[in-house]
């Protein structure tokens, strides 16, 4: 059994398309918005790598673990970065959100919390999944910050989990969203999206 690519997924503030080499350039410019890649605990490719991560991401599509996209603004037309369905157990079925990265103007436009609205909604009412998981490194506050406000419950820290680019060993957060958690998450995640949209003074910015 295989859980299949699910092709693009539309929202209102913003797409998730199959990723492409063809996004190459594209995303080149989206991670040189807030030169992300220059944070030290994270894993986001810089401009020159942009193709090997692609290439990486695809490779791992290949082999049945990965299911990677490019995020693109409905409003710009831009794209602003990546995300994907990761580490697929098909039998479960239980999957991974993560290899997530946006660039620095789209944060708090909605987008990321749509992006995981899109996402969770596959996974849970597509797929039926009993869990979606995201993972994050114990110093990225901001990540950990994000994944909390999604509706995703801390299941604990991995210690000396895996050893990154920047050379130390990490410590991994694990957070998880069960089925029968997720009515409750859809809920706020389409309140904090239905914030950012034209015309709709009833919602706050909720980010």
């Amino acid at each position: 059994m295989a859980l299949e690519h699910p092709g693009t997924l539309r929202g209102r503030l913003v797409t998730l398309e199959p990723l492409s080499l063809d996004h190459r350039d594209e995303l080149a410019d989206a991670v040189r918005d807030g030169e992300l890649w220059r944070l030290w605990y994270t894993r986001i490719p810089a401009p020159d790598r942009m193709d090997a991560e692609i290439r990486r991401r695809l490779a791992l599509q290949d082999q049945g673990s990965m299911l990677p996209f490019t995020a693109r603004r409905n409003d710009t037309g831009r794209a602003i970065g990546m995300t994907t369905f990761m580490n697929i157990d098909a039998a479960t079925p239980r999957v991974e959100i993560g290899s997530t990265w946006n660039a620095a103007s789209s944060q708090g436009t909605g987008t990321n919390p749509e992006s995981k609205l899109l996402l969770l909604g596959h996974a849970f009412d597509a797929w039926g999944c009993t869990a979606v998981e995201f993972r994050t490194d114990f110093h990225n506050h901001q990540s950990r910050a994000a994944i909390a406000r999604l509706g995703a419950k801390q299941d604990g820290i991995l210690r000396a989990h895996l050893k990154p680019e920047a050379g130390y060993v990490r410590d991994t957060v694990v957070f998880s969203i069960t089925r029968p958690e997720w009515p409750g998450v859809r809920l706020g995640l389409e309140h904090r999206v239905a914030g950012h949209l034209p015309g709709d003074p009833a919602s706050p910015r909720l980010g």
